[in-house]
Parts: C-alpha cells; sequence; structure tokens
C-alpha cells in the first residue's frame, strides 16, 4: 500500500456524514470528520430534500477533512490534505437541471405520496412479468421510473435538460461533470442489468425520457478536481464511488469468501447475497427481489425489507409527545420483554408514512394476535422481533432463488450498535452473524477510490482483507429456538399467506 487520504461522503435519509481514511505502510483507519442532519421539507404540497444544506454539510467535511493532520492510530501518515473524495447516498430520488446547469427546484422525496397513478398507467401497458424481465427491478411504487413518469407532465419536466440521482447531483457541483453512476442507476427500474446499459425498448415504450441521464459510468472513475470556486484550501480528485449507498456499503463488508448473505441496516434493512449475475426468474419477480449492479460487475440479489424507520419513528412520536426517550434506552428496555409474544408484517403498507408509529404497531398486534402492548418497551420489542423475522424470511428466499449457499450473515450499518436486534438476527436465521463495521458504505467508497488510485492492490477482495483488519466485526452465535418456526408459521404476510 501507499500513502493516501481519501474522504468518503455518506448521505443518508435522516444524516450525511463526512468521514476521512488514512491509508499508510501499517494499514488504513476511518475517521469521521463531521455529521450534519437530513430530513425532506414539506413545502408547496410536496415533500421535499434540502440538498443545499446537504451540499454546505459535504463541503464543510471536506474543509475539516483537509485540515486533518494528526497521525491516525499509527497507520504511518500524518501529512495534512486529501488525495480523493467519493460520494454516496440513497437511491432513486433525482434532481432536473435546465439547459444552463441550474437545478429546477428540491427534489421530491421518495416518501411523498403521488405516484400510485404513475404505477397504474405503467402495469396498464406492461405486465409485472414484463416489466422485470426487462430490468430486474422490484416494483416499489417510488421508483425512478414512476417518478418521472407522474411528473412527466410538469413545467419543471419541461424545462429539464438533465436528470441527476442524489449522489450524482452533489459530484456534478463539486466538478461541473455530468455522470450518473452504474449502480445507484441500476435501482431506477430502467436499467438492465444483464447489459449494464438502459433499457431503451422500456423507456420508449412508456414514454420516458431516459436521455435526460448522463453518461453512465462506473464505479472508480475518475472525474477530475474539486472546483476552485468553493474555496477550499485544496482541490482533491473526485472518484466516483459505488453511489448507491447498499453498494458502498456491500462493497465495505469484511468477508472471505463468496458464501454470505448481508443486511446493510439504517431507515431500510437490505437483505440478500453477492452474486456474478443477476437472477430474472417468474420466481425472483414473485419474491420481490432486485438486480441491483455493484462493485467489480457483481449483482447485489436482494429485497429491500423495512428497517429502524419504524423505532426511528416511535422516538420520534413519543418525544413531539413531551416524553425523554432515547433510542439506546429504548432497547435496552425491550431487552427485558419476553421474546415473540406477537410479531407484525413490517412490510404493510400501512408502516410507510410518517405519523403516530407506536398507534400502528399497537393496532397492528392486537389485529393478528389480540395482544395489547401496553408499555413503549414492548412497542419496541414487537418491531425488533418482527424486523428479525424479515430478515430471516429474506436470506432464507435469498438463498433458495440464487442458490447461494449461506453459511455467514454480515450485518452493517446502524444496526450494528443494536446488540439486542444483532442476537435477534442470528437466532431466527440460525446463522452467525458478524457485525461491523458501522461505517461500511464509507469503507466501500474510500476503498473503491483507494484502488482507482493504486493505493491499494486493484482486488475487492484484498480490499475486503484490509477492511477486516482495521475494523474486526463482533460475531454472534446463534440460538435457534422452535419459537421462531412457530412466528414464522403464524405471521401472515404476502409471501407468507
Amino acid at each position: 500500500m501507499r500513502q493516501a487520504a481519501i474522504a468518503a461522503v455518506d448521505l443518508g435519509a435522516s444524516s450525511g456524514r463526512v468521514s476521512v481514511a488514512r491509508i499508510g505502510p501499517a494499514g488504513a483507519d476511518l475517521r469521521e470528520v463531521h455529521r450534519f442532519p437530513n430530513a425532506p421539507v414539506r413545502a408547496g404540497g410536496r415533500l421535499r430534500w434540502d440538498v443545499l444544506a446537504l451540499f454546505a454539510g459535504l463541503v464543510e467535511g471536506l474543509r475539516r477533512g483537509i485540515g486533518l493532520t494528526a497521525d491516525l492510530d499509527g497507520v504511518g501518515l500524518e501529512r495534512a490534505g486529501l488525495d480523493s473524495v467519493g460520494v454516496d447516498g440513497w437511491a432513486v430520488d433525482y434532481g432536473l437541471l435546465d439547459a444552463d446547469g441550474e437545478l429546477l427546484g428540491n427534489p421530491v422525496s421518495y416518501r411523498d405520496a403521488g405516484t400510485s397513478s404513475a404505477v397504474a398507467a405503467v402495469l396498464g401497458e406492461l405486465s409485472p412479468d414484463e416489466l422485470y424481465a426487462a430490468t430486474g427491478t422490484q416494483l416499489q411504487p417510488f421508483n425512478t421510473l414512476f417518478q418521472l413518469l407522474a411528473r412527466r407532465d410538469t413545467a419543471q419536466s419541461a424545462a429539464a435538460r438533465h436528470a441527476l440521482l442524489i449522489p450524482d447531483l452533489m459530484t456534478y457541483w463539486l466538478t461541473g461533470e455530468l455522470r450518473t453512476e452504474l449502480t445507484n442507476a441500476s435501482t431506477t427500474q430502467l436499467l438492465d442489468p444483464r447489459t449494464a446499459d438502459w433499457s431503451t425498448d422500456l423507456a420508449g415504450r412508456l414514454g420516458v425520457p431516459v436521455d435526460l441521464f448522463p453518461p453512465l459510468a462506473a464505479p472508480g472513475t475518475p472525474l477530475g478536481l474539486v472546483r476552485a470556486d468553493l474555496g477550499l484550501a485544496q482541490r482533491p480528485q473526485v472518484v466516483l464511488a459505488p453511489s448507491h449507498d447498499t453498494a458502498a456499503a456491500v462493497a465495505g463488508i469484511p468477508a472471505d469468501g463468496d458464501d454470505f448473505a448481508f443486511v446493510c441496516t439504517g431507515t431500510w434493512a437490505l437483505v440478500g447475497v453477492e452474486l456474478p449475475k443477476p437472477v430474472i426468474t417468474p420466481a425472483s419477480r414473485a419474491a420481490n427481489f432486485t438486480n441491483e449492479l455493484g462493485v467489480d460487475g457483481t449483482t447485489r440479489f436482494l429485497r429491500n425489507v423495512t428497517g429502524f424507520w419504524l423505532l426511528q419513528e416511535c422516538v420520534r412520536h413519543w418525544r413531539e409527545a413531551g416524553d425523554d426517550v432515547d433510542l439506546p434506552g429504548l432497547v435496552a428496555a425491550a431487552a427485558d420483554v419476553p421474546g415473540l409474544r406477537v410479531v407484525i408484517d413490517v412490510q404493510d403498507p400501512e408502516f410507510a408514512p410518517p405519523g403516530d408509529m407506536p398507534a400502528r404497531v399497537r393496532a397492528a398486534a392486537a389485529r393478528v394476535s389480540g395482544v395489547a402492548l401496553d408499555s413503549r418497551a414492548e412497542v419496541a420489542r414487537c418491531v425488533l422481533d418482527s424486523l428479525a423475522l424479515a430478515v430471516r424470511r429474506a436470506v432464507r428466499t435469498a438463498a433458495e432463488l440464487s442458490g447461494r449457499p449461506v453459511r455467514v450473515l454480515h450485518l452493517v450499518g446502524g444496526g450494528v450498535a443494536n446488540t439486542l436486534f444483532c442476537q435477534l438476527v442470528a437466532d431466527a436465521c440460525e446463522l452467525p452473524v458478524l457485525a461491523g463495521p458501522t461505517e461500511a458504505a464509507s469503507w466501500g467508497t474510500v476503498l473503491t477510490q483507494a484502488r482507482a488510485l493504486g493505493a491499494v492492490e486493484d482486488s475487492l477482495a484484498a480490499s475486503r482483507t484490509l477492511i477486516a483488519r482495521a475494523a474486526p466485526p463482533v460475531r454472534y452465535t446463534p440460538t435457534p429456538s422452535p419459537a421462531w418456526d412457530r412466528a414464522d408459521h403464524e405471521c401472515p404476510t404476502a409471501e407468507h399467506p
């Protein structure tokens, strides 16, 4: 390895963060240098992202990263400055630019209502089987395809000359270069993962202006220096990260071999396996599994499972009601509640919008089994048990549909800090869980850049070995119980009626 200082910008649905990795003769380490909030804003009847505030947080993080001079935990690098920066973030949402390259309004959030008519119109033109056969993408009403169609007749769309997914918008503002990064493009339901190119036949048939998107580019593509007019003390190189945060997180998994499943936790839990090619079959469509592109030509075969959104919304609601509630304390209390009293379908659309989540969870529990959840801890335990059951189902379905044997489950992201959840997942799946790193997406973003710079061996396996040494995961050994089999049998869902 040669010396390098690399910044990773990771944009999540609730916060953004900038981390700096120092790579040197003694290894690598990662330090968060700036964290800033991110929340959609209700304005003009729409739920929108404040992307200018996001970009301001990004630039401030780079400013702090450039000034980082201390040797980081003995990795053998003491000089200041950054060699490169890359950006990852959430999928499907986009901003529109006019002919002058100016943003035509803040992007609409995927949690905004208003795409149902577009979904109906698409399914009136194409069957679900035809749509899936063209893109291998799970059918979700917030996919970019439906967003574009729902707003096709607006004045903003008429003035648009470019569409940029959120990480690509940040990269454009950093460099002035227009690109569409491949891993995030594969979430739009407009890309054929077998060819790694736009499905132009599908787009043409539906009248989707796919030519609004700039040229596709693979992760690891250098784009040039940060713009001088941003006023930074240094202008590091910008390198395309795997800009979908799940692609970055899977690249940041410290896996040894390929017989693993992954759970990337956050607002969502992305559960699946890494494969050499897509799985596009009637069975995978029926199970609502998606095929998303990863680094080095890999495919992430996964299902979106509702993640910590339910708990986050519960905490938010209780706090707004004046209660002093924090998530770690709530989880600690939930650990003292008997498990598997009742499980609910966390995938039910009733849990998708913001609102009084505790009331919805209690109502669902009463509806499923007649159990009354009297305390906040009981609500939290019901949610955590139900999330673990949803992960179990997704892992087993992924293995069955792909033919990939799974001997270990890697859990990364914010859920790593939730030790109760990690143990519940191990127990439910009857697999050892290796939890960590929390900032897997940042590690994946960093190591993709490091490979492009020639700072580390140009191999995904070598990058994962480096991460395992720098951030060793914590092992959770399963304690199987027939109670999970009963819960799996008794909790009805669309997949398990």
